[in-house]
This record gives structure tokens, sequence and C-alpha cells, in this order.
């Protein structure tokens, strides 16, 4: 079977699930040339990809998390910026950013996105008919934009920058939209150096401490809060905007399965919010790269060698998940990987599960199901993917759903 991971066109298509599904069965662990002459190793199943996840030691982010990453800004913000670090920084600096999201904090966290949410779906349901991706793209720049204090005027024009930043194809857009986060965060801490607030930003910027470990602590550098707000802004718009498409896209084409979390409860929350996850995986792949030589399932790996572990496979894999390819909102036990695993595991999880999970409160209440009114699209990147468009219509309460 010729796999070529690097094409875009498969991604596009919504059909690059059967090659994993041969690798898992087949290669396993998989020598992937490049046309330049180099390549990766590719990594397929959940056991092996939860193995290297979980030895940060024998395998690095700090020298790329991503194919296809520029090595100069790598190094720029390696050992500053989460997913590009590696214990001890990593831990200290992960340790710190938790702060913000302590216990104590998240039922302000909880009632802010109640809010967006509800603001959110009263619009969607008056409209009737709409591009679900506007919501879906609105609820988590809207959520992290006002944990952050953002002012609301720049809302919208953040949310295009993190589009384009992290979605466009052309890779001097990338880099211009990054830039001007960049920029845009270096403004917003100065000032909220000179004037704290109640928001994410100033939270981090005046209390959050790293561990010294010898007793004392010390306040994050600007560059670490500029680079890891970066982080957060991108982290939760990708993860929550794909998930909430795609959940819509599935309800759609199965409405038994919408039926049944309505029918569900409260208790059927839950289930759904990781049945989601695991069935969208944004996060296509991560890479790492490895430190000394090793080796994984049996297949020998050198020194310096590049790793990629491919969440979207792990989620579908047969050894691991019962019946795989069927979306199944009540599906139990539910291991997936959708945020990565171990030192890893992505700092906004928690938020991006509350986030769906109050749109799932919201909608199920007030509607009968989804009926899609367009073609579906979806994107050509193979590391951050999901639907782009999603026209559908919102059937209320006391109208029957239709198979789409």
């Amino acid at each position: 079977m010729h796999i070529d991971l690097l094409d875009p066109a498969p991604f596009a298509r919504n059909d690059f699930w059967p090659t994993f599904a041969w690798l898992r069965a087949n290669a396993p662990v998989h020598w992937h040339p490049e046309p330049d002459g180099g390549g990766f190793w590719v990594l397929s199943r959940h056991r092996d990809i939860v193995k290297v996840y979980a030895d940060s030691d024998t395998f690095s982010s700090a020298q790329g998390m991503r194919l296809g990453s520029d090595p100069a800004a790598v190094a720029a913000v390696a050992n500053r910026m989460l997913i590009v670090s590696d214990a001890p920084h990593h831990t200290r600096l992960k340790r710190a950013l938790h702060q913000a999201f302590a216990p104590d904090r998240m039922p302000r966290i909880e009632r802010l996105v109640t809010e967006v949410v509800r603001d959110l779906v009263e619009e969607a349901v008056e409209r009737g008919e709409l591009d679900f991706i506007d919501l879906a793209k609105q609820l988590p720049n809207r959520v992290v934009c006002a944990l952050m204090g953002i002012p609301r005027a720049d809302w919208a024009w953040i949310g295009r920058l993190t589009t384009e930043a992290f979605d466009s194809p052309d890779e001097e857009v990338r880099s211009s939209a990054h830039s001007e986060i960049f920029l845009y965060f270096i403004e917003l801490l100065s000032r909220r150096r000179a004037e704290p607030g109640d928001d994410l930003v100033s939270e981090i910027a005046h209390q959050t401490r790293v561990d010294e470990r010898d007793g004392t602590g010390r306040p994050l550098t600007d560059e670490e809060i500029v680079f890891n707000c970066n982080g957060v802004l991108s982290g939760a718009n990708e993860t929550t905007r794909y998930s909430t498409a795609g959940a819509v896209h599935m309800f759609a084409r199965q409405p038994e399965q919408w039926q049944l979390l309505r029918t569900g409860g409260p208790a059927a929350i839950g289930p759904a919010v990781e049945e989601i996850l695991r069935w969208t995986t944004p996060g296509v792949h991560a890479l790492r790269t490895a430190t000394r030589d090793t080796e994984i399932g049996g297949v020998p790996i050198a020194a310096g060698e590049r790793v990629t572990l491919w969440n979207v496979s792990a989620n579908r894999d047969e050894e691991v998940f019962t019946d795989p390819d069927r979306f199944l909102v009540d599906r139990r036990p539910n291991r997936h990987i959708a945020f990565g695993h171990g030192r890893h595991l992505c700092l906004g999880a928690r938020l991006a599960r509350f986030e769906l999970a109050a749109l799932l409160q919201e909608l199920t209440p007030l509607l009968e199901g989804f009926e899609l009114a367009g073609p579906v699209v979806f994107n050509s990147s193979n590391f951050t993917w999901g639907i782009t468009s999603i026209p559908v219509r919102l059937l209320p309460t006391g109208l029957p759903a239709r198979a789409a």
C-alpha cells in the first residue's frame, strides 16, 4: 500500500482512515520517507503512542512538535513554550500555568462559559439555518478572549488571526498571523503589568510563580507568558471548534445518537463529550525526536530520528475500542488520547471539555436534531484537522428530525 501522510488531499476528502487501519495491522512502526531524502517514523497503535508520550526522557519535544515546523521558530520558543519543552522546564512551567486553572478558579470560568454558550445558542436557534462552523469558531474564541480580558472589539480580529495562524495553507500568512498575535499579547501584557485586572493574563503576570526547587519561586518571563498565551488561545480554539462541528456532523448523519443523548439526561453528557473528542481528534499528530538509541515495538529507533504519534489512528485502534469506526455517545470505557497523554496532556483539556458539555446541555432541550443543508468541507491539514464548513438546519423540539 502506498503511504503518503504528507499529501493533504486525503485529509481534505476525509478518507485517510483506511491508511491508518492498514498501518495498525501491517506496519505499526513505519518508516516514512520525505521528498528531500529524509524521513520520520509513523506510530499508529494506541499502545506504542502512549508509551512514547509517557517517556519524555527518550522522546523530546524541544526540537519541534509537528511535521513541517520551522527549526528557527522552534528554537526561539524551545523550553519556554509548553508544547516544545522537556523536563525539568516543562514540569515547572506547566505547574505554574496550572495555577491559573486551579479548582478554586473554575467556578468563575464555568460561569463565563455558560454565559457565552447561552448567547450563542440563542442566536443560532433564532436563525434556524446557519453554517455551524460560525458558532463552533465563536464559542472558544469568545471564552478565551473573555478569560484573558481582551477587549470585546478585538475578539473577531483575534479569531481571524488564530484561524490564519494555524489553518492557512500559505506559510507566509501563517507566519504573519503568529507575529501579529505575539505583538498583540506583548502590548496586552504591558498594560496588565501596569494595571492588573481580573483576567488570566493579569493572574499569570502578577501571581503565578515558577518553582525553582530551592524553596523560591520566580515570576514567569514576558516571553514565557506571551508564548503560552498564544498556545492557550490556539489550543482552545482548535479543539473546541473542530470537535463541535464534527459532533453536529455525526448527529445529523446519525439522529438516533442525538435522541439517545437527549433521553439520557445530564448523566449522558460526559460520555458523549468523550466520544466526540475521540471521534473528531482535531490534533492529528504530534512529533518527538529520539534522544538516544531505543526501540518501539521491536523496531530500532536511532538517536536523532523523528517519531510521529498519530492520535487519529490511536483513537480508532481495534485493540482498545470496540467498534472503533462507530460513533457511540454512550461508549464506555473511552481511553482516547485526543488531548495527548502524560506530561504533555493539553493544558486546556478541562476547558474544552466544559465548553462541549455546556453546548450539549443547552442544545438538547431545544432541538430534535440537525439536518445537513449543504456540503460538508474538511481542511487539508495533517496536524490540526476538522470541518471548516457545515451548513445545517436546526430542528426545534416538536419537529421530526430526518436522516441526512
